[in-house]
């Protein structure tokens, strides 16, 4: 289960967007996947949420997405009447809107820094004073927030309802009823005015501000007391005794103001919001305001985005499916209106294998495409004129990466330790792209492990799409008439970013060796000019 804001929010001790991690044992992508398809670059494309809270549920979504289609379908729907309602929508806008000016005040009292009486706030996380202030501000927000969301039309999709009422069902909670006031200070707890009914057991009543009349007005009670009983010089009222009488009362204000301060941070202010910390209520609410956010963020994102947007439609198959008209990469093609669609279909044949020459944009083909699942399994649009898709259990990407190089079996085995995690997780559900296999042997060897492994997930029936610059293994697999080969297109010696029928068997490498100045040329050159 998905841990909320502010369980994740607790380790950090202060809101943090980015908090939020793949489910390593049994979520739909791992870390590696998640660098490796770049989430982070992928979250600042279609972040645009307002919120704090909102975009930290936008980036738990693509950190941890949803593999129940019925539930994906449920978001798709609220995005939908979001589209449809005007007014609802507008609704909802001025609701966040809002709370993009408040949520800070809440947060600052939950995870703020107190600095006494004569501290002054230099940072964001501390708190002037003894928090009176910041106290009736933070529950201010989720106070506004109730009232504002019981005001909004009953929204008709079971997804944004849901959200809905988790707001409205705060004002039935106790955190929310010790936020609306009064609380009670007891002997042994801190009780709110129901658990007050029928209770004669003596409180104090909890007030967020330093000046306390009642207190006050016994001070002065029992001065008079004193004055009227024990006569001097010091209670007589004259130009002379002022002096005298400021003698007493300045020292009463110095120790009036720490010990009335301090016991109503430290008995009152910081218990409760500790109990707000912990709440599942609280939690929940903060989690529906941000789930609001994501769903107004997806609208906007399709509409800054440009070209053709589309929600994805959904299929059942024993086996994952995909079939994208003009898909277009979510980061690269934002408001790029030359960026190069692709259809792209794997449904039956279940393997693609992708050649082409470096710079022909293999790797950013096959990363729209795992982005584009990604971005349908949160329930986003994806950048596409078509979408059908099959929801992925698992969505894995390997490529080479020489960090893990750690474990004695050079690169070869540490690349094959991650190819066996790979097909052992996998399942026919199982969108898989691999990009080189068996690197770090010989040819022999690398066509026989390719091979093999290559045929281990043909025969499991995920969908695998393999890069490669290993035509010889392409040729293989299509004698036996197993997969798609695909190829990157070139025209006039440069890339098309067109993905075409076919299997390439040039690599120019001395295109790209000539562009970065490494050619044989230019090795020459480099030392004939050392002489």
């Amino acid at each position: 289960m998905n841990r909320t804001l502010l369980e994740n929010w607790q380790d950090s001790n202060w809101p943090n967007i980015k908090s939020s991690r793949p489910l390593e044992s049994d979520g739909v992508i791992d870390q590696r996947t998640f660098n490796t398809i770049e989430v982070d670059e992928l979250f600042d494309s279609v972040n645009h949420a307002s919120t704090i809270a909102g975009q930290a549920v936008l980036y738990r979504s693509l950190a941890q997405p949803l593999d129940d289609p019925d539930a994906i379908n449920a978001k798709q729907q609220a995005v939908e009447e979001l589209r449809n309602n005007p007014a609802l929508k507008e609704q909802l806008e001025q609701i966040v809107q809002q709370a993009v000016t408040n949520e800070k005040n809440f947060y600052l009292l939950l995870f703020g820094e107190f600095l006494g009486t004569f501290g002054t706030a230099r940072e964001d996380n501390e708190i002037e004073g003894y928090g009176y202030l910041q106290y009736k501000r933070g529950i201010r927000f989720m106070l506004e927030l109730v009232e504002q969301i019981q005001a909004v039309e009953t929204p008709q999709s079971e997804y944004l309802k849901a959200i809905c009422d988790k707001i409205k069902a705060f004002a039935l909670s106790r955190p929310y009823s010790l936020m609306e006031g009064p609380v009670y200070i007891t002997e042994n707890a801190i009780q709110c005015k129901e658990q007050r009914k029928g209770s004669f057991s003596p409180a104090v009543i909890f007030r967020p501000r330093l000046f306390k009349p009642l207190l006050i007005s016994l001070f002065f009670a029992a001065v008079w007391t004193l004055a009227h009983f024990f006569p001097t010089d010091m209670f007589q009222v004259s130009v002379e005794a002022i002096p005298t009488a400021s003698i007493f009362f300045v020292p009463f204000l110095l120790v009036y103001y720490p010990i009335v301060g301090g016991f109503d941070r430290d008995s009152c202010i910081i218990p409760l919001r500790n109990e707000f910390k912990k709440s599942p209520a609280v939690a929940e609410t903060l989690d529906a305001l941000g789930q609001i956010d994501e769903l107004l963020s997806f609208i906007k994102f399709a509409d800054a985005f440009g070209g053709n947007k589309v929600l994805p439609e959904w299929v059942d198959a024993p086996h994952h499916r995909i079939n994208l008209a003009d898909a277009r990469n979510p980061v690269l093609g934002k408001q790029n209106p030359d960026y190069v669609g692709n259809d792209f279909v794997l449904e039956d044949d279940k393997l693609v294998l992708i050649t082409g020459p470096n710079s022909g944009g293999k790797t950013a083909f096959c990363k729209t495409v795992t982005q584009i699942q990604l971005l349908a399994q949160v329930g986003c649009y994806v950048p596409a004129k078509s979408a059908t898709l099959t929801v992925a259990d698992r969505i894995f990407y390997q490529a080479p990466d020489i960090s893990h190089l750690d474990d004695g079996e050079g690169r070869f085995g540490t690349e094959l330790k991650r190819t066996k995690e790979i097909f052992l997780a996998a399942t026919p559900k199982s969108l898989v792209v691999l990009d080189e296999l068996s690197e770090g042997t010989t040819f022999e060897e690398k066509m026989e492990s390719s091979s093999n492994v290559l045929n281990g997930f043909y025969r499991k029936g995920n969908s695998t799409i393999l890069i490669t610059h290993n035509h010889q293994l392409v040729d293989h697999f299509a004698a036996q008439r197993i997969g798609l080969p695909k190829q990157v297109e070139f025209a006039n010696d440069a890339p098309t970013y067109k993905l075409v029928p076919g299997i390439s068997r040039v690599s120019h490498a001395d295109r790209v060796a000539k562009k970065i100045g490494f050619s044989k040329e230019d090795i020459d050159n480099y030392l004939a000019d050392s002489q």
